[in-house]
C-alpha cells in the first residue's frame, strides 16, 4: 500500500488543490513521534484568509482512516501516524512477493542514449574518468528500473589537435618496441614530456597542429599511429571497465563522426545560420554572448561540430526520447552552445538533451591534471582498494571461502559507493584508508549489513510464509519498514533528477536503521513473531541488494 498517495487523497477531500500539487507538499516531520507524514497549511493561508494552524484543525477534524493511528494538528501541520502493523505487514507483503522487481515502475518508455565515461586515448584512465563512469552507469541502472531503455554511449576521445601533438611527440621520442611492451604508460610520458617542453618550443605546438591537420586529410602515416594509438588504448580501457562491472553498448568515438561533420556544415550555411568572424566559421550566439566556433581559423573542425553530427546522428538511429551528457560542469558553456545551435536549426528535440555535470575528485585539495603529470591513476587506485578490503576481511573473517572475489566486491564496490554517495555537483577529496573502511558511510557498511542480514537467515534455515502473520509493531521494526516502503519513491526521485547519491544515502540509512534493529531484538527468538521478523530481514536483505545494483555495486552474502 502507498500511504503517501492515501494522505494524498484524504487531504483532497479537504482541500481545493491539485493532487499533484498535494503531493508535492506533503512532507515528512523531523520528529517520528509527531507522525509519519505531514500536511502543511501554509499555502492555504492566503486563499482561506485565516491561520494556517486553525485550517490545519479543521482539515484534521474531518479525515479519519482505518489505516492511521491518528490524524491531528500540531500548529499549522496536520500529521498523519500510519499503524505500525499495517505498514510492516504491506511493505513486506510487496517485497517479498516483487523481490528484485520491487520499486521498478513505468515512468517513461523510449531510447536514452548516455554519453558517459570517454576517456582520450593513449592517456591511462585516471580517477579523473572515474566520476562520469560511475555516475553513468548508475543513471543507466535506474532509468532501466523505471521504464526506459538506456543505450550507454563511451564516446572515446579519438580525434582532436591533442592526438596531431601526440603523433608529434612519437615521433621525436617514440620507442616502437617499448610501446608494445607498455603501450598506455610511455604513450602518456610523450604526451606529458610534449606539453612541458612546448612551454620553452612554441614550435612543437605548429608541430602538432600540422599532424592533425594531416589526420584529417587521409595521411597514411598519420592515420596508422592514431590506429595503433587507439587500439592498444582501447583494450586497456576494457580491461578496467571489466573490473568495474561496467560495459557499453557503443564506442564510436569522436572519429566515427569524421566524415559526418561536413553536412552540418553546409546545412549551416544553408539556413544561413554560419558567417565568417577573424577567419573562422560560426553560429551567432546573441547579444553579449561569444559565438559558437564551428570551423576554426585554420580549417579544421571542433569539439562542438563533431558534438552536432553526434547528436544528429543518433537522433536518426535511435530515435531517442531524451539524452544525456555526463561530463564535467567546467564544460558547461559546451552544452549551452550545443542545445542553442540545434535548437537554431530548427530541431526541437534538442529540449530533450540533458546536461549531467559533476564535480570533481581532487587528491590533497588539487585538482588532478593529465597534462601537467599530477595524475592518480584507476588501475591502481582500484588494485589498491581491493588489497585494502582483503586485508580486512583476512582480520575479520579469516576462514571465509571465495576471500579474492569478496574482496574484489568491496574494494571496488567501495570506490564506487564513495563517488556515488556524494552529490554529484559536490568536489571531494579522494582518500582510500577512508573510503574503504567497514565502518561509517561506507559502501562496506553497507555491503556488510546485507552480508549480516544474508548471515541470519543461513542461520534460521526456514522460508518466510507470506500467507502467515507479518505483523510487527516495535518501533525498530517500523523504522525499517518505513525505509522500505520509500524504496519505489527514493527511485523516481534519482531516475528524475539523473542523481545516484539519493539511492546511495537511501542505502546508508536503511543500513543503519537495519542495524539498530538487529542491536536491540533477538531476531531468531522462536515465537508467533519469528516468521515476521524473518520476513523483515529478508526484505531488508533485497533492497540493499538492490539499491547497490543500481549503484553498480556487488552485494556478496558472507563477509
Amino acid at each position: 500500500m502507498d500511504f503517501k498517495q492515501k494522505v494524498v487523497q484524504l487531504v483532497a477531500t479537504q482541500v481545493d488543490l491539485p493532487t499533484e500539487k498535494i503531493e508535492q507538499l506533503i512532507e515528512r516531520p523531523k520528529n517520528a513521534k509527531l507522525g509519519d507524514y505531514a500536511f502543511p497549511a501554509f499555502s492555504l493561508a492566503k486563499i482561506q484568509h485565516q491561520n494556517p494552524a486553525i485550517i490545519a484543525k479543521n482539515i484534521a477534524d474531518n479525515l479519519e482512516s482505518p489505516e492511521f493511528e491518528n490524524i491531528q494538528a500540531v500548529g499549522p501541520y496536520v500529521n498523519f501516524a500510519i499503524k505500525h502493523d499495517q505498514l510492516v505487514t504491506a511493505t513486506l507483503q510487496e517485497v517479498l512477493q516483487k523481490q528484485a522487481h520491487y520499486g521498478d515502475q513505468e515512468l517513461g518508455k523510449g531510447n536514452v542514449p548516455i554519453d558517459m565515461s570517454s576517456p582520450n586515448i593513449a592517456k591511462p584512465m585516471s580517477m579523473g574518468h572515474l566520476r562520469s563512469t560511475v555516475i553513468g552507469n548508475s543513471i543507466a541502472q535506474t532509468l532501466e528500473k523505471v521504464g526506459y531503455t538506456p543505450i550507454k554511449i563511451n564516446y572515446l576521445g579519438d580525434y582532436g589537435t591533442q592526438f596531431g601533438k601526440l603523433i608529434a611527440a612519437y615521433k621525436h621520442w617514440g620507442d616502437e618496441e617499448a610501446v608494445k611492451q607498455d603501450p598506455i604508460t610511455n604513450l602518456f610520458h610523450y604526451y606529458v614530456r610534449f606539453h612541458q617542453e612546448a612551454e620553452t618550443n612554441p614550435e612543437l605546438d605548429a608541430e602538432g597542429r600540422d599532424w592533425f591537420k594531416k589526420l584529417e586529410n587521409g595521411d597514411p602515416e598519420a592515420i596508422k599511429l592514431w590506429k595503433w594509438f587507439r587500439e592498444v588504448s582501447l583494450e586497456d580501457f576494457k580491461r578496467i571497465y571489466k573490473e568495474l562491472g561496467v560495459s557499453f553498448d557503443s564506442y564510436n568515438g569522436e572519429a566515427f563522426f569524421n566524415d559526418k561533420m561536413q553536412p552540418v556544415i553546409d546545412e549551416l550555411k544553408q539556413k544561413n545560420l554560419l558567417h565568417e568572424s577573424r577567419g573562422a566559421q560560426v553560429v551567432d550566439m546573441g547579444p553579449d554572448q561569444n559565438p559558437a566556433i564551428i570551423v576554426k581559423s585554420d580549417g579544421t573542425s571542433i569539439y562542438l561540430t563533431r558534438d552536432l553530427a553526434a547528436a544528429m546522428w543518433r537522433m536518426e538511429h535511435y530515435h531517442f526520447v531524451k539524452m544525456l551528457y555526463v561530463v564535467g560542469a567546467e564544460q558547461a558553456q559546451h552544452f549551452v552552445e550545443l542545445k542553442a545551435v540545434l535548437k537554431k536549426m530548427g530541431y526541437d528535440w534538442s529540449d530533450e538533451i540533458h546536461y549531467v555535470p559533476f564535480g570533481l575528485i581532487t587528491q590533497n585539495g588539487k585538482k588532478l591534471s593529465t597534462r601537467k603529470g599530477n595524475v592518480v591513476f584507476l588501475d591502481k587506485v582500484l588494485k589498491d582498494a581491493v588489497a585494502l578490503a582483503h586485508e580486512q576481511i583476512q582480520a575479520k573473517n579469516p576462514d571465509l571461502k571465495n576471500q579474492a572475489e569478496v574482496a574484489h566486491d568491496v574494494g571496488v564496490g567501495a570506490v564506487v559507493f564513495h563517488d556515488l554517495k556524494n552529490d554529484r555537483m559536490d568536489n571531494f577529496d579522494f582518500d582510500l584508508e577512508e573510503v574503504v573502511r567497514f565502518e561509517g558511510d561506507t559502501g562496506p557498511y553497507v555491503q556488510y549489513t546485507n552480508a549480516r542480514a544474508q548471515s541470519i537467515l543461513r542461520k534460521a534455515d526456514q522460508q518466510v510464509d507470506l500467507n502467515a502473520s507479518l505483523a510487527l509493531n516495535d518501533d525498530a521494526a517500523f523504522a525499517v519498514a518505513k525505509d522500505l516502503a520509500d524504496f519505489p519513491a527514493i527511485i523516481a526521485r534519482s531516475a528524475e533528477q539523473f542523481e545516484p547519491s539519493i539511492i546511495a544515502k537511501y542505502a546508508l540509512s536503511l543500513a543503519k536503521k537495519f542495524n539498530k534493529y538487529y542491536a536491540k531484538v533477538k531476531i531468531l527468538t522462536a515465537d508467533e513473531q519469528l516468521n515476521a521478523r524473518l520476513g523483515l530481514v529478508t526484505a531488508t536483505s533485497v533492497v540493499l541488494t538492490e539499491s547497490l545494483r543500481l549503484l553498480g555495486v556487488n552485494a556478496p552474502k558472507e563477509m
